[in-house]
């Protein structure tokens, strides 16, 4: 095992090689946002004398442990200290110039994951040739929540101070600054299809997995949401009063109304653009950063230059269903109140109820939360995004009981790490690794050479790439009976 050195603009830093690629971990892109930084923008690093070794990840944003049974599914390491705005690279030749970059947000409803997270290890990208990279951001509250006194949108800043990183220090690693593909599953789709609608210039390939352009929460939804939460912990709803707790205390509150907001997503208690997603800490409609939804921008032309790569899981929400045993508990009483409480029109849950009248009430709710938050969106999307856009679906079902195609299965498959301990949760001990090759080669080629092996997506035929690990063939608008219901 080797060491090499590379020089950033804060400093030099040494990260280890093994295999002929190189990994430089924990590499800080934003000084640690605590103290007089806690809830503010980022701001560059303080810059470093010598050389700084980049052998281990570093801090992860404070964040809760995922409940049972997502724990064991979902590994998410917990790594402590204050320097947590920090990234990973991957590369296999730092003395080179040039190569494709890859940058990857992480997922987990913006309140969980970190770029370390082990599937996501960027070895094999870097293997086949591209400069891969994982960053952390701010989380719940210290990045999303809306706190008078202080800028909305943190944890997307951290994500935007993470990309001008990559401009400026990317080339030391080998990668090429003119070549960046941005890439990101869950909240991290979310996350690339609205750094998508800013036409920031810092990215020249997208590709949103699992996370389309209608998720953003209005101003006076996300302060429902601070003042229940100050309430809770008997503080003023203001930046001031929240920088005054330790994340330690504001977590468990944070958990414990997120969770209220997922089990019953009620838009007269928390606003409707907060029930329509389920999730408390979202990205906030500001008027500076984000002044409209991101695929309403999509559809006035913003983000036009860029290549697009969306998609979506055939059975997305059956994550949140099956491990937990929601879908054999709930009752049809409880289908339409979660589903209309989450802005399903009623004329769609009353056709969904027809057209998919055999199916059990949790079966019948994994279809549609998974047409409304994912499917549906993705596919507006890339109508919205016009040419250069592509379109998948991942089909191969899981072997664990239940699952099916589910969210955050393909993971695992994209990176070609079908050995991590995140892969084998959710997609048992022999995952046909034919299909990883398929997919891994997909979006390499995407971020090669923006293309990723099939059609072009267009309104009229459809045309989407099946992953399913048979024929991986190119379909014409799979679903398109139900898709046509969302007008």
């Amino acid at each position: 095992m080797a060491a090499e050195v590379v020089t950033t603009a804060y400093g030099s830093v040494r990260g280890t090689t093994r295999d002929g690629v190189t990994a430089f971990l924990g590499v800080p892109y934003a000084a640690p946002p605590f103290g007089p930084d806690r809830f503010a923008a980022p701001r560059p690093p303080e810059p470093w004398d010598g050389v700084r070794n980049a052998h281990a990840y570093g801090p992860t944003a404070p964040k809760p442990p995922y409940a049972r049974p997502f724990d064991v599914l979902l590994p998410d390491p917990d790594i402590p200290g204050e320097d947590i705005l920090n990234l990973n690279i991957w590369t296999p030749e730092p003395g080179r110039a040039g190569l494709p970059v890859l940058v990857w947000i992480h997922g987990g409803a913006f309140r969980n994951g970190s770029g370390a997270v082990p599937v996501y290890d960027g070895t094999r990208f870097a293997r086949d040739g591209v400069v891969c990279v994982t960053i952390n951001y701010r989380l719940g509250v210290e990045g999303f929540a809306h706190l008078p006194g202080a800028p909305d949108n943190r944890g997307l800043l951290d994500q935007i101070a993470a990309l001008e990183w990559v401009r400026d220090n990317i080339a030391g690693f080998g990668g090429d600054p003119g070549n960046v593909t941005v890439f990101g599953e869950s909240a991290g789709g979310m996350s690339v299809t609205t750094l998508l609608s800013l036409d920031l210039g810092l990215f020249h390939r997208a590709i949103a997995q699992s996370g389309a352009g209608a998720v953003a929460q209005a101003p006076e939804d996300a302060l429902r949401v601070t003042r229940e939460l100050a309430a809770r912990l008997g503080v003023e709803p203001t930046a001031e009063a929240f920088a005054a707790l330790a994340p330690e205390r504001l977590i468990p509150a944070q958990t414990a109304l997120s969770a209220e907001v997922a089990a019953l997503p009620d838009p007269g208690r928390w606003g409707a653009t907060t029930a329509s997603c389920a999730m408390a800490f979202i990205p906030i409609l500001d008027g500076e950063l984000l002044t409209r939804r991101p695929e309403d921008a999509l559809a006035a032309g913003a983000g036009r230059d860029v290549d697009l790569l969306i998609g979506y899981t055939t059975d997305e929400f059956r994550l949140f269903l099956v491990p937990t045993g929601l879908a054999a508990l709930l009752t049809d009483d409880f289908v339409g109140p979660i589903a209309l409480g989450m802005g399903v029109p009623a004329d769609v849950l009353a056709a969904y109820r027809d057209r998919h009248a055999d199916l059990s009430a949790g079966d019948l709710l994994g279809v549609l939360i998974t047409d409304h938050l994912f499917r549906v969106p993705a596919h507006r999307s890339a109508e919205r995004h016009g040419d250069r856009t592509w379109m998948y679906e991942f089909a191969w079902p899981s072997p664990v009981p239940g699952l099916g195609a589910c969210h955050g299965l393909e993971i695992g498959f994209v990176f070609d790490n079908l050995d991590s301990r995140d892969t084998v949760g959710l997609a048992g001990d022999a995952p046909p690794q034919a299909l990883a090759d398929v997919m891994h080669r997909a979006w390499l080629d995407f971020a090669v050479h923006g293309d990723p092996g099939w059609a072009p997506y267009e309104p009229r035929t459809r045309r989407v790439r099946r992953f399913d690990g048979a024929d991986n063939a190119v379909v014409a608008d799979p679903g398109g009976e139900d898709r046509k219901l969302w007008g």
